[in-house]
Order: structure tokens, then C-alpha cells, then sequence
């Protein structure tokens, strides 16, 4: 840690706080990296500290990776405290006062870190709430998705964000960037001479950026009906993820330099235009007690993204996630042009598997693989797709792996920027978003456990989705044959 930190984190006692805040808390203090430090929760829930302890220890025994020990919960739970909002303003600052001066050094050497879990019409009473409580001062402030809904209220949002905090003091959370994967992608790039000279339109043929969920909406019907799967998904996390793999080289892997890149993208971005998009709900999601029999919220969406730069001039980014679909996953897959196949004879095998494809996993375990033809053994010229993979797990550091939220967290009390996205660049990012939003297609319905609408196949054309066509990680050894594609 950078100083001594007051963590004041809002919504407590909700669910994201239980599954994710709370247990990475716990594991930052777990690994020496939360040293000095204060949490105090808020919420709606009207507990006391005691009862607030209780919970917070439930959470992390049902959601930690580890088992908990007696003597790590005594050093962790005698960080914590409670003050619910009935409790008023002058309650909450009263209390992050007080724990303030049980840490060391001079108070002007403390810092304030203010975790917004809360809904997004929730957060402008926060920002109020820290107003009146004279709690901005030496403070920073990370705040959850979706960034508005639109450019008119991003701007807003963003605009009374800075009425309270300076745009250095904001950490707008986006936990795919959080992930070791996602972090990979920019050390495979820019460290080998392998592969950055051709990570361009001259050597890739096309990108695909698959967020396939199995889970349906439990919970988050109401939610959703305001957002939908492009403002929940797209904008917030798939192209934040686009951006690091389309940017071009930093001066430097300093947080500037990094969201710098990461704007030019979205400014090179076409306006995402209605027919290269795919909007789809899954049937049986009409009905519910939220949701109008008429709706038009999509649970799904498959769109061609195109920028217009030197480098990815075009090159198709295509993109797609949602709800009850067949599979969960998180894969970025490059696509590589294919070379000419005429000199192989009939009967090779080779290009009926796809192109060369470079796959990232971004699932909480960093993965990679490489897929790729050679020679079958035996006689004559037979060709089989193989694959190499590298995996976290398979290394020495896979014990220092971090979970996005608690590396997010981590970042953003020693004022690190890099893996957060600024107001520039969601402003940009709904800029171009509106064509489509404004005008868009009619959602078409898919059965939960499909691939969604079977448009999604015409607007990918002549390709195909890897997804489901990559084939499973490899428990031992480095080469494994490839499993057929559609490509």
C-alpha cells in the first residue's frame, strides 16, 4: 500500500460486496498488501459492528478460495466496522474520523478510498453524502458500471462526478482489465518480436470477442430493463477489453500513456451501425413481474466493430455476449490470414480446420494457446490442427495470481490508472454507440442453452464463431490436437 487507507466501502451487505469485495479484501490483508488500513461498511441494513462481523465472515467462508483460520480472521475482523445510512451523514464521516486516528503517521499522510457497490441511481446520493460529510479530501472514489446509459447522462454523470472529485481521484471499475489474462495480452504483445510485427491488418484476418454467460437474470430483471446486454456488457467491458488488444504501443506501461493508446482506439472506431448488430432475448424472458409483455430489452448482442487506422484498417472486430447461452467463457481469439494452400494435395486436411488462431482465455486462471497445422505422422502428407497452451497454474507464480477485484482494488489505493477507464474515453465510447442505440434492430428470440439468434451466423459470415468450436484446455502435456472447427 501506498499510505495508510481508510476503505469506506458502500453497499456492504450486498451481494457483489459478499462474493467478491469482502473475500478480496480478505485476501489483500492475507498476502501483506493491505497493511494500515481501516474498512468501514455502509449500507441499508440497519446492523451494528458485531452483527456486520458475523456476516462479513459467512461471506468469506463461502466465498474465499481458501479455508479461513481463527487466528487470519482475529487480524482481518479487527479492521472492520459498520454504520448503517439510517444512521445519517455526520454518523458515517464521525466514524471513518475515528478509525482514522487508530493508524499510523500524520493525518495528512492517510488516505480515504470510498467503494461505490451501489445501483447506479444510488451513487449521485453518495457523492452527495461525501459532500456534507467533508469526506472528499485526500480521498478516492471507484465506482461501478454502467457509466450512464447513454452520451447525454454520461455526461452528466461525469459532470457531477467533478463537482466533487478531480478526475485523478475517480476509479471507474471494470474487472475484465482486472483479470491476468487481460493484463497478458499487453506483455505477449510488446515483449516478444514474435508476434507484435504482425499484430496487424497485413497478418490477421479477423478478431473475436466472446462473453457467452449460462446464468439468466436472477435478481437483475429490473436492473436490466434499463440497460440491457450492450449497455451492461459492451460498452463497459468487451470494448475496454477491445482496446487493449487493438491499441498501439505505449511510451511507457504507465497509466497515461496506456488510457492515451486506449482513447486513440475508440476515436478510430466507426459509428457502430444498426445492421452490424444482432440483438436477441431469450425466450421466456417476457412476462416476468419487471418485465412488459412487449419488451424490447435484449439479453444478448453480436456486433461487427470496425476501426479505421493504419493498423486494423479492415479487420472485423466481432463481438457478442449474453444470457442462457450454452456456455460460459471468456475468450479473445485472433484469427490469422491463411497462407496459400494450392501446393497441398488433395486430401491434406489442411484448411479444412480454420485459420491459425491465437487464444486468449480470460477466464480467472491466465491461458493462452496457439493452434496451428502439422504434419500427421506416417505416411504421405497428412495434416492435423495442434495446438500449444500455456496456463498460469503451470508456473512457479501461479500462488501470486490475483483476483480482478482485489488487483483493482490494490491499484486503486496506490493511485494506479492503468487498468481504469476515464470519462474521455467513456464519453467516446457512447459517442459511438448511438447510431445503434438510437436506431436499433428488433430483438430476436433464441432458446436459453443456444448460441443465440441464428442471424448472429450471417453477420460473422464467411467466418464462423470459434466458440463452440474451441476445444478444451489440456491437463497435461504442451501440443494437443485441435478439435474440428467451423471456420
Amino acid at each position: 500500500m501506498e499510505k495508510p487507507t481508510v476503505v469506506v466501502l458502500f453497499g456492504a451487505t450486498g451481494d457483489l460486496a459478499r462474493r467478491k469485495l469482502l473475500p478480496g479484501l480478505l485476501h489483500l490483508f492475507e498476502a501483506d498488501l493491505l497493511k494500515d488500513a481501516r474498512i468501514v461498511g455502509t449500507s441499508l441494513e440497519g446492523l451494528d459492528t458485531e452483527q456486520f462481523v458475523k456476516l462479513a465472515r459467512q461471506a468469506c467462508e463461502d466465498f474465499a478460495d481458501e479455508d479461513l483460520t481463527d487466528e487470519v480472521w482475529a487480524g482481518f475482523s479487527a479492521m472492520l466496522s459498520y454504520v448503517p445510512q439510517s444512521a445519517g451523514t455526520e454518523a458515517l464521516a464521525a466514524e471513518v474520523y475515528r478509525v482514522e486516528t487508530l493508524l499510523p503517521g500524520d493525518i495528512h499522510d492517510k488516505r480515504r478510498l470510498h467503494y461505490l457497490s451501489v445501483p447506479p441511481k444510488a451513487a449521485l446520493a453518495v457523492l452527495e453524502q461525501l459532500q456534507e460529510g467533508n469526506l472528499v479530501e485526500r480521498a478516492r472514489i471507484i465506482m461501478e458500471k454502467p457509466f450512464g446509459t447513454d452520451l447525454e447522462s454520461a455526461k452528466k454523470l461525469n459532470a457531477r462526478v467533478h463537482e466533487v472529485f478531480a478526475e485523478s481521484q475517480v476509479f471507474r471499475i471494470d474487472h475484465f482489465l482486472g483479470k491476468e489474462a487481460a493484463q497478458n495480452i499487453l506483455a505477449f504483445r510488446f515483449a516478444n518480436g514474435l508476434f507484435e510485427p504482425i499484430w496487424n491488418r497485413n497478418f490477421i484476418d479477423h478478431v473475436q470477442i466472446d462473453v457467452p454467460e449460462t446464468l439468466g437474470l436472477e435478481g437483475r430483471t429490473k436492473f436490466y430493463e434499463t440497460t440491457g446486454a450492450y449497455r451492461d456488457m459492451v460498452v463497459t467491458h468487451l470494448m475496454q477489453v477491445l482496446a487493449f488488444t487493438a491499441m498501439e504501443p505505449p511510451t511507457s506501461l504507465a497509466p497515461d500513456p496506456i488510457s492515451d493508446e486506449k482513447l486513440k482506439v475508440f476515436r478510430s472506431m466507426k459509428p457502430i451501425e444498426p445492421h452490424h448488430a444482432v440483438r436477441g432475448q431469450y425466450a421466456g424472458y417476457r412476462g416476468k413481474e419487471e418485465v412488459a409483455d412487449d419488451s424490447d430489452t435484449e439479453t444478448f448482442v453480436a456486433l461487427r466493430v470496425e476501426i479505421d487506422n493504419w493498423r486494423w484498417a479492415g479487420v472485423p472486430f466481432y463481438l457478442r455476449t449474453g444470457k442462457k447461452l450454452a456456455e460460459g467463457a471468456r475468450i479473445i481469439s485472433i484469427a490469422f490470414k491463411e497462407p496459400p494452400l494450392t501446393m497441398f494435395p488433395k486430401g491434406s486436411n489442411v484448411g479444412t480446420q480454420g485459420p491459425d488462431h491465437l487464444t486468449f482465455d480470460l477466464a480467472d486462471q491466465s491461458k493462452m494457446s496457439l493452434s496451428f497445422y502439422g504434419k500427421r505422422p506416417g505416411p504421405g502428407m497428412k495434416l492435423d490442427k495442434l495446438s500449444m497452451q500455456f496456463a498460469t497454474h503451470d508456473t512457479e507464480a501461479s500462488g501470486l495470481v490475483l483476483e480482478a477485484y482485489e488487483r483493482l482494488i490494490h491499484d486503486a489505493m496506490r493511485g494506479d490508472h492503468t487498468l481504469f477507464t476515464t470519462a474521455e474515453g467513456i464519453e467516446e465510447l457512447w459517442a459511438k454507440s448511438m447510431p445503434l442505440l438510437e436506431h436499433p434492430p428488433p430483438v430476436r428470440s433464441y432458446q436459453p442453452g443456444s448460441w443465440g439468434p441464428n442471424a448472429i451466423h450471417q453477420l460473422i459470415a464467411p467466418h464462423a464463431w470459434r466458440l463452440p468450436f474451441e476445444r478444451g484446455w489440456r491437463s497435461t502435456g504442451t501440443v494437443t490436437r485441435d478439435s474440428p472447427e467451423d471456420d
